[in-house]
């Protein structure tokens, strides 16, 4: 069968963004340095690991579901605290650059 029905389902759509969402949000978080979430008075870079990790979890154990699971939106929720929130302040802190590096600033200005 060329098309597959379950491509035609809205909500399998919806549930596979939310997934692919919580991925991104969790890859973020795991990558990004331990001190710029102190630097930036967050929460702990393992207390996100963990929330992000329990809500992507569930999704996957569970299924995804939009309408009626109660978990999958609390979890969605978090997931989009983290991203417009935490992630900001964070990416503010490192210049972008999750594992810190080297910029190009010198004491004077760019070089």
């Amino acid at each position: 069968m060329i098309l597959n029905v379950a491509l035609l389902n809205p909500f399998w759509w919806i549930a596979t963004a939310i997934i692919c969402f919580k991925v991104f949000a969790l890859g973020d978080a795991v990558f990004r340095r331990e001190d710029a979430y102190r630097a930036a008075d967050k929460k702990s870079k393992g207390f996100w690991v963990v929330v992000l990790s329990l809500s992507l979890g569930w999704d996957l154990l569970f299924g995804a579901n939009p309408v009626t699971g109660l978990m999958t939106l609390v979890g969605l929720v978090a997931s989009i605290v983290y991203v417009v929130d935490v992630r900001p302040a964070i990416k503010l802190l490192t210049d972008g650059r999750g594992r810190g590096g080297r910029s190009n600033q010198g004491p004077y200005g760019p070089w």
